[in-house]
């Protein structure tokens, strides 16, 4: 007899023997208790954030009747509340069917079905005009209240954003390499000049930046607003870039250069591939920084001759012949829209960011 098989009658002749179903009921038992609670946690935190974006979206294909606009709005609630409930009801039974499938599209149909005969029939595009049209007024048989082109701005976004990052990018990828293979008198306390650049209030900056800028000649210039985001964003951009600088190890570097690589071969060949997650990850929050980027825009560019997309939002939400909230939500569907493209393909790159630490 083995020494389980002893421990085993013994448990059993003196009473301790686990009783195993009773167990597997208890753990049941809780985990049945746990995801319930789990899932209406998350359901509350997550519907103060999720519920504008729904507003947005709807107001955006609604006219500016108030209660039309209010009528869609709570019926497109109650649709996205019962796809919700729906989805996570298939989700937790669709372990124990045999098909899942047929749930999910029996789920999507009746979804449809409510929004093609409740919703639809009241919805319109006529707040995207200004896409082909910066006419927003019409009095008559005249036209009025001419909008900057909308597509002008995109472009002064996207080149906004796009030099800003480019321009980080090439200096902080070479200053976090510095910074975490080499060792130089003050490293460290370069380091914690970095952490406090970042948590220092850039508004406060604000007027000494003004000022710079004019006797640069760069005011009322895009590419100055670009250099103070870039001096901005690098502090940030060079302390998470040297985390994962620290997380590649030195031995495969040495060997390339061993081989006979020289040491911006190594850094070229062998490390930046290593660091590819890293870079794009910052790359991005970079872009999205500039993408949004409203009081510096707003203060350096005087004449608004080069309009981001942050200001046009705001001409649309300050424009002389009243607010038009549907075209404000229209504006900021596309404001969005870049957003969303970009993070669909590098949220499993943002999600591996950590940050770099003083020492090492």
């Amino acid at each position: 007899m083995t020494l389980a098989d002893t421990q085993t009658h013994a448990g059993r002749a003196l009473g301790l023997q686990p009783d195993w179903t009773r167990l597997e009921r208890r753990g049941l038992a809780h985990r049945a208790s746990f995801l319930p609670v789990i899932l209406v946690f998350l359901t509350v935190v997550s519907a103060p954030v999720l519920l504008p974006y729904l507003w947005l979206v709807v107001k955006s294909f609604t006219t500016s009747d108030d209660n039309l606009s209010r009528l869609v709005l709570w019926r497109s609630g109650a649709i996205a509340a019962l796809a919700y409930c729906g989805a996570v009801a298939v989700a937790l039974f669709s372990t124990r069917l045999r098909n899942p499938m047929l749930l999910w599209l029996a789920l999507a149909a009746v979804v449809a079905t409510l929004v093609f005969v409740l919703v639809l029939p009241h919805l319109t595009i006529e707040n995207y005009s200004f896409l082909w049209s910066r006419d927003i007024e019409k009095t008559g048989s005249t036209r009025i209240a001419l909008m900057p082109s909308v597509w002008t701005a995109l472009q002064s976004s996207l080149l906004f954003a796009a030099s800003q990052t480019l321009i980080v990018a090439l200096v902080a990828t070479p200053s976090a390499y510095a910074l975490s293979r080499f060792s130089f008198a003050g490293r460290e306390n370069v380091l914690r000049g970095l952490l406090l650049l970042h948590a220092f209030p850039a508004l406060a900056l604000t007027v000494a930046i003004f000022v710079q800028l004019h006797y640069m000649g760069l005011l009322n210039n895009l590419f100055g607003v670009v250099l103070v985001m870039s001096a901005l964003e690098l502090p940030f951009a060079i302390f998470v870039l040297k985390g994962f600088f620290d997380n590649v190890p030195w031995d495969i570097e040495m060997s390339a250069v061993t081989d006979g690589a020289t040491r911006f071969q190594a850094f070229r060949m062998v490390v930046l591939p290593q660091v590819r997650g890293g870079l794009i990850a910052v790359a991005t929050f970079t872009f999205l920084r500039g993408w949004e980027e409203y009081v510096f825009v707003q203060t350096l560019l005087i004449e608004k001759s080069q309009m981001t997309m942050s200001l046009y939002l705001f001409f649309v939400a300050q424009d002389s012949v009243g607010v038009n909230f549907g075209m404000i939500a229209a504006v900021g569907v596309v404001y969005l829209l870049p957003v969303l493209i970009i993070y669909v393909f590098t949220q499993k790159y943002i999600t591996q960011m950590n940050i770099g630490g003083i020492k090492g």
